[in-house]
């Protein structure tokens, strides 16, 4: 196994990939957008399609967001077609949306604690084939959402969905 503290050059990319195709578990930090924006991102550092098509297993993407406080945190009475929307998009039974207040707990903020939202793309045989054949970003997001994956942004409404946090935070951390 080894461990890569983050992949910033072409030499560290490359030298990665070749410990991966050895046979080694590689694991890496890498600064891009999201998942499917991390095989353009490797390409660029020089490291050719057809290795990360043999190489690469998983991909994921996190962020960090603002938790609502416990202590304060307001219900959003919603509209009976939004919350149906809701219901259907995100799989939640009752979606309880919430909006931050203030209090002394929170300084306020409305916001207490961060808890983190999380996409995973697992590379199939169609995703590898799609990535040797050199597919944009775009296309291999929209062959991995065919798939099942789910994005950041879906994710993190889920969490709103769940009165985790607000539409607002997700806008600005997931699609911002």
């Amino acid at each position: 196994m080894i461990l890569i503290g983050e992949i910033r050059d072409e030499e560290t990319a490359k030298i990665a990939a070749e410990a991966a195709l050895t046979g080694h578990l590689v694991f890496s930090t890498l600064h891009t957008n999201d998942a499917p924006s991390s095989v353009s991102r490797l390409v660029e550092m020089g490291v050719e399609p057809y290795l990360l098509s043999a190489v690469v297993r998983a991909i994921v993407a996190q962020r960090l967001i603002r938790r609502l406080c416990i202590k304060c945190k307001s219900k959003v009475m919603l509209d009976p077609k939004k919350v149906e929307a809701l219901q259907k998009t995100y799989k939640v039974e009752n979606p309880s949306i919430f909006k931050p207040k203030g209090c002394g707990t929170c300084n306020q903020t409305g916001y207490k604690g961060r808890v983190a939202i999380h996409e995973i793309l697992t590379i199939n045989d169609e995703l590898a084939q799609a990535i040797n054949d050199h597919k944009s970003t775009t296309e291999l997001s929209i062959m991995a959402k065919k798939g099942g994956f789910k994005s950041l942004a879906y994710d993190g409404y889920a969490k709103v969905c769940q009165g985790i946090t607000t539409f607002r935070e997700i806008d600005k951390v997931a699609l911002g």
